[in-house]
């Protein structure tokens, strides 16, 4: 096996709130994880959608906010030293035989693990894109949703799009060795840190940053690569060139990849193995949302390490009560009211 293969007995695919957990129960055990997240700060839905915003149903804890619960969490589990591959999407899980599965990220990261425990919730957060016909022909040359490799941009004339925290940073982070750097919003007051805003805009009065006011509603290519947005502003457009187009509007979950792992998906409500049969030594430990809260039943789930057998558990409230470790999965926040954390509950394949 090639040395560059990562050999894991546990690998969880999320790095939310019960992906963090499934690593603090995994440890009781004595099971070292790999965590792969597509986000590049660990915390899933609570950091990325409502890091401010009271949770009320967590055990034990009678109000919490979701950045709060995410640090307990990483603090829990630092005993544990579990290994994070973080900015990856997992974009293909196969079964290598009757013990073990391969998983790719989009990154190039390559696994084998006995078992893979899927926390994604709704899935992966993927960024909002461009919908202008043809542009996708330009993703990861001259149009960019995600920045692997700031050097690359040093010396262009770089256009960002957004008025979070993200399209800040990243002006703050290119400007100073960009030729040129240009920050397309919407309107002229950004949602970003307001340190963040205060430090672009001594950029722009030193000629380091153009702030732009206004919409983009198109682009011209040349020669394979991007060379121009088109951007509206008031009743007139203007055209400004550019080398490379940053696009910084958010992140938004999507299913992704998980649609295409063998999961009989019933319309997000049940999910079965329809690629591995019940049997099978290894396992593929996945999420299941709940119909009406509180009234999925428990199922066992069987851990592939000879001396754990089969572990049970009916969600947090319950997790250590049992003799051992319950083993997690999640269900997805959005069908919660705002603020509402997901229940954690667990089942077999």
């Amino acid at each position: 096996m090639s040395q560059d293969v990562i050999e894991t007995d546990a690998l969880i695919v999320g790095a939310g709130p019960c992906g963090l957990f499934q690593v603090f129960e995994l440890g009781l055990l004595g099971v070292k994880a790999h965590v792969v997240d597509t986000m590049r700060v660990v915390g899933g839905q609570c950091a990325e959608l409502y890091p401010d915003k009271p949770i009320y149903d967590i055990p034990g804890i009678p109000v919490i906010n979701g950045q709060e619960l995410v640090d307990n969490l990483m603090v829990q589990i630092e005993p544990f030293e579990p290994v994070f591959h973080l900015g990856e999407e997992v974009c293909e899980l196969t079964a290598l035989d009757a013990d073990r599965f391969r998983v790719v990220t989009d990154a190039g990261t390559e696994f084998v693990a006995r078992t893979v425990f899927v926390a994604g919730g709704v899935g992966s957060f993927q960024p909002r894109r461009l919908r202008f016909e043809g542009i996708e022909a330009f993703e990861d040359k001259s149009l960019f949703y995600r920045v692997r490799d700031p050097a690359r941009f040093a010396g262009k004339r770089i256009a960002i799009l957004g008025g979070g925290d993200s399209a800040l940073d990243w002006t703050l982070a290119l400007a100073p060795a960009a030729k040129a750097c240009m920050l397309v919003h919407r309107r002229e007051e950004y949602r970003g840190a307001p340190a963040s805003v205060e430090r672009m805009r001594a950029l722009a009065a030193n000629g380091k940053v153009e702030p732009v006011i206004g919409k983009v509603s198109g682009y011209r290519a040349d020669a394979g690569a991007i060379t121009a947005i088109t951007v509206e502003i008031g009743d007139a457009e203007h055209e400004f060139a550019c080398d490379a187009l940053l696009v910084f509007y958010g992140l938004a979950p999507k299913l992704g990849p998980i649609a295409d792992w063998g999961l009989d998906i019933n319309q997000d409500h049940q999910c079965r193995s329809g690629a591995l049969p019940d049997q099978h030594p290894g396992r593929l430990c996945h999420r299941r949302r709940q119909l009406l809260p509180g009234q999925e039943e428990a199922h066992p789930v069987r851990f592939p390490r000879g001396g754990a057998g089969r572990v049970r558990g009916e969600g947090a409230a319950r997790s250590g009560t049992q003799g051992t470790p319950a083993i997690h999965d999640d269900e997805p926040a959005d069908a919660r009211a705002p603020g509402r954390e997901a229940g954690l509950t667990s089942h077999r394949l």
